[in-house]
């Protein structure tokens, strides 16, 4: 028995669709999927009925793809939290475990902890303000879709509802016994180090809270899992293990692999190393 993880399935990629579509069966492991299921219900309908069929358990965690409202879709009408209520009870129709859910035990040991944080504009260099760091990014010609298609709804903000986010999460995780180990899964990354965006690098902005940078410390934590970056890689912090789990657009993974080839062992896992690089990278 296994928990293996994924994130970033954009399901509205045909190729992604018929890949998950191949999925071989894992009927006695649990599976994490760390958000950016796709943009529309049709997607999550899509990709849970195929992954509870496949998996024992399914526990899940918004990204901001499946928090956006497009237009013309049959789900358009709903923003914000509303939104987000609405994937949370399409997952708890397939008995899927949700951040509003109780949290999974593991084999007497772990806790799994899906949880639900934004980002509020903080992983940006000191020099810049948060009112100005939207801006500071458009400099360099990069904006999130987020800023047209991510409603905050009924939020002043979505640093707002980041904030409210962590309020709850952090009381959730705090009322834990410490007698178990914490699994914490977000879409996006913990720390600002992990938004690794070379390519784009202002667009670090949409990649997380500063707030959560000791949460690995401060709670007993053996895993955190995230997606969001495209970039697949283990690092380990402070004797803490974290996996980015993302699949990715088509340029980002190779088809002949599948998604089965993308899917990380998260536990039992590997052994702590001891002389092993802090960042391993998987292509």
């Amino acid at each position: 028995m296994k928990v293996y993880a994924i994130s970033d399935l954009h399901l509205g990629v045909p190729s992604n669709r018929l890949a998950l579509a191949e999925l071989p069966y894992y009927l006695d492991d649990w599976l994490i999927v760390a958000g950016d299921v796709g943009e529309t219900a049709e997607h999550l309908h899509y990709a849970l009925s195929i992954l509870t069929r496949r998996f024992a358990k399914v526990l899940w965690v918004p990204g901001n793809h499946d928090l956006w409202t497009v237009p013309g879709t049959k789900d358009s009408a709903l923003e914000g939290d509303e939104r987000y209520r609405f994937l949370v009870n399409i997952c708890r129709s397939y008995g899927v475990s949700t951040p509003e859910d109780p949290y999974p035990i593991w084999k007497e040991a772990f806790v799994l902890a899906p949880l639900f944080l934004l980002y509020d504009y903080s992983f940006r260099p000191a020099d810049v303000s948060e009112e100005g760091a939207v801006a500071w990014a458009q400099e360099t010609d990069v904006l999130c879709s987020d800023e047209y298609l991510l409603h905050p709804t009924p939020y002043p903000s979505r640093q707002a509802w980041c904030q409210a986010r962590l309020a709850y999460t952090e009381k959730r995780l705090a009322e834990i016994p410490a007698a178990y180990s914490l699994v914490l899964i977000n879409h996006f990354p913990l720390r600002q180090e992990f938004a690794r965006v070379y390519n784009i690098p202002r667009f670090s902005i949409w990649c997380g809270t500063t707030q959560t940078e000791d949460w690995h410390t401060r709670f007993p934590v053996s895993v955190v899992v995230s997606g969001h970056i495209h970039v697949r890689t283990t690092d380990y912090r402070d004797g803490v293990r974290f996996e980015e789990v993302s699949l990715g657009y088509q340029r980002n993974w190779k088809s002949e692999k599948g998604v089965q080839g993308y899917l990380r062992e998260i536990l039992p896992g590997p052994p702590l190393p001891e002389q092993q690089p802090a960042t391993q990278w998987y292509r």
